[in-house]
Protein backbone atom coordinates (compact mmCIF):
# COMPACT_ATOMS: atom_id res chain seq x y z
CA UNK A 1 0.00 0.00 0.00
CA UNK A 2 1.26 3.49 -0.79
CA UNK A 3 1.09 6.39 0.75
CA UNK A 4 -0.18 9.77 -0.18
CA UNK A 5 1.40 13.06 1.22
CA UNK A 6 -0.96 15.82 2.17
CA UNK A 7 -1.53 18.77 1.99
CA UNK A 8 -1.46 21.02 4.67
CA UNK A 9 -5.04 21.30 6.56
CA UNK A 10 -5.09 25.22 5.31
CA UNK A 11 -3.89 24.69 2.33
CA UNK A 12 -6.85 22.11 1.74
CA UNK A 13 -9.58 24.41 2.92
CA UNK A 14 -8.38 27.17 1.17
CA UNK A 15 -7.75 25.27 -2.26
CA UNK A 16 -9.91 26.56 -4.72
CA UNK A 17 -11.46 29.47 -2.88
CA UNK A 18 -8.39 32.08 -2.61
CA UNK A 19 -5.02 31.31 -3.72
CA UNK A 20 -3.09 33.58 -1.52
CA UNK A 21 -1.89 32.90 1.81
CA UNK A 22 -1.30 36.80 2.37
CA UNK A 23 -4.00 38.63 4.02
CA UNK A 24 -6.39 40.28 1.67
CA UNK A 25 -7.91 42.52 4.05
CA UNK A 26 -5.86 43.96 6.81
CA UNK A 27 -6.43 46.15 9.21
CA UNK A 28 -3.88 46.16 12.45
CA UNK A 29 -4.29 47.41 15.75
CA UNK A 30 -2.34 50.40 14.57
CA UNK A 31 -5.24 51.96 12.51
CA UNK A 32 -7.58 52.01 15.82
CA UNK A 33 -5.08 53.08 18.20
CA UNK A 34 -4.05 55.77 15.79
CA UNK A 35 -7.59 57.03 15.62
CA UNK A 36 -8.45 56.87 18.68
CA UNK A 37 -5.42 59.47 19.37
CA UNK A 38 -5.93 61.55 16.43
CA UNK A 39 -9.71 61.94 17.88
CA UNK A 40 -8.13 63.23 20.92
CA UNK A 41 -5.69 65.29 19.59
CA UNK A 42 -9.02 67.25 17.54
CA UNK A 43 -10.79 67.53 20.75
CA UNK A 44 -7.91 68.99 22.99
CA UNK A 45 -8.25 72.55 20.66
CA UNK A 46 -5.45 74.25 18.61
CA UNK A 47 -2.17 74.47 19.88
CA UNK A 48 0.35 71.06 20.32
CA UNK A 49 -0.40 68.78 22.74
CA UNK A 50 2.11 66.31 23.96
CA UNK A 51 2.09 62.71 22.86
CA UNK A 52 2.57 61.49 26.57
CA UNK A 53 -0.95 63.39 27.69
CA UNK A 54 -2.72 62.03 24.23
CA UNK A 55 -0.94 58.04 25.24
CA UNK A 56 -2.56 58.77 28.91
CA UNK A 57 -5.77 60.27 28.12
CA UNK A 58 -6.83 57.33 25.72
CA UNK A 59 -4.19 54.60 27.62
CA UNK A 60 -2.10 53.71 24.70
CA UNK A 61 1.45 52.96 25.05
CA UNK A 62 3.77 55.96 24.49
CA UNK A 63 6.31 54.59 22.25
CA UNK A 64 3.94 53.05 20.13
CA UNK A 65 1.95 55.95 20.09
CA UNK A 66 5.07 57.80 18.91
CA UNK A 67 6.06 55.64 15.93
CA UNK A 68 2.18 55.90 14.59
CA UNK A 69 2.66 59.93 15.07
CA UNK A 70 6.55 59.97 13.26
CA UNK A 71 4.63 58.21 10.00
CA UNK A 72 1.87 60.32 9.96
CA UNK A 73 3.95 63.63 10.61
CA UNK A 74 6.60 61.80 7.53
CA UNK A 75 3.08 62.15 5.70
CA UNK A 76 2.41 65.38 6.39
CA UNK A 77 -0.65 64.79 8.57
CA UNK A 78 0.48 65.51 11.62
CA UNK A 79 3.53 68.59 12.39
CA UNK A 80 5.31 68.27 15.89
CA UNK A 81 7.14 71.38 17.59
CA UNK A 82 9.70 70.87 20.16
CA UNK A 83 10.39 72.26 23.43
CA UNK A 84 8.18 72.97 26.57
CA UNK A 85 5.30 73.76 25.07
CA UNK A 86 5.64 71.22 22.11
CA UNK A 87 4.09 68.43 20.94
CA UNK A 88 1.59 67.47 17.69
CA UNK A 89 -1.38 68.66 16.22
CA UNK A 90 -2.69 68.41 12.72
CA UNK A 91 -0.84 69.35 9.64
CA UNK A 92 -4.03 69.60 7.69
CA UNK A 93 -8.23 70.22 8.89
CA UNK A 94 -8.98 67.00 10.60
CA UNK A 95 -12.02 67.19 7.92
CA UNK A 96 -9.31 67.09 5.11
CA UNK A 97 -7.94 64.22 6.40
CA UNK A 98 -9.54 61.26 6.02
CA UNK A 99 -10.02 57.58 7.71
CA UNK A 100 -8.44 55.66 4.95
CA UNK A 101 -5.66 58.06 4.19
CA UNK A 102 -4.64 57.03 7.78
CA UNK A 103 -5.10 53.42 7.78
CA UNK A 104 -3.67 52.96 4.24
CA UNK A 105 -0.83 54.97 6.13
CA UNK A 106 0.35 52.47 8.86
CA UNK A 107 -1.19 49.26 7.73
CA UNK A 108 -0.92 49.76 3.67
CA UNK A 109 -3.41 49.36 0.56
CA UNK A 110 -6.22 48.31 1.82
CA UNK A 111 -7.23 44.95 -0.27
CA UNK A 112 -4.70 45.21 -2.43
CA UNK A 113 -4.62 41.75 -4.11
CA UNK A 114 -8.10 40.80 -3.00
CA UNK A 115 -10.04 38.76 -5.43
CA UNK A 116 -13.52 37.94 -6.18
CA UNK A 117 -15.90 38.61 -3.53
CA UNK A 118 -13.02 39.45 -1.61
CA UNK A 119 -12.34 42.20 -3.92
CA UNK A 120 -15.68 43.71 -3.42
CA UNK A 121 -15.58 43.38 0.52
CA UNK A 122 -12.74 45.92 0.06
CA UNK A 123 -13.76 48.36 -2.15
CA UNK A 124 -17.01 48.40 0.43
CA UNK A 125 -14.48 49.00 3.20
CA UNK A 126 -12.16 51.42 1.02
CA UNK A 127 -15.40 53.50 0.26
CA UNK A 128 -16.68 53.49 4.16
CA UNK A 129 -13.30 54.46 5.39
CA UNK A 130 -12.62 57.12 2.52
CA UNK A 131 -16.14 58.67 3.11
CA UNK A 132 -14.92 59.41 6.94
CA UNK A 133 -13.15 61.71 8.34
CA UNK A 134 -11.00 62.73 11.75
CA UNK A 135 -13.77 65.03 11.95
CA UNK A 136 -16.69 63.18 11.29
CA UNK A 137 -14.30 60.62 13.70
CA UNK A 138 -14.46 63.25 16.53
CA UNK A 139 -17.97 63.60 16.33
CA UNK A 140 -19.19 60.50 16.52
CA UNK A 141 -16.81 60.42 19.93
CA UNK A 142 -18.47 62.97 21.48
CA UNK A 143 -22.41 61.61 19.91
CA UNK A 144 -21.92 58.19 21.84
CA UNK A 145 -20.26 59.80 24.71
CA UNK A 146 -23.16 62.12 25.03
CA UNK A 147 -26.00 59.21 24.75
CA UNK A 148 -23.65 57.32 27.46
CA UNK A 149 -24.11 59.83 30.14
CA UNK A 150 -27.01 59.73 32.00
CA UNK A 151 -28.59 62.15 35.37
CA UNK A 152 -30.59 61.02 38.26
Amino acid sequence: MRLRARRPLKTRLLAGAIRSTQPMLSITTKSPYALRALAELGRSGEGPVPIGELARRREIPVQFLEQLFAVMRRAGVLRSQRGVKGGYSFARPPHEITVLEVVELLDGPLGREATGIFADAATAARDVLAAATIADVIEREAREAGAAMYYI
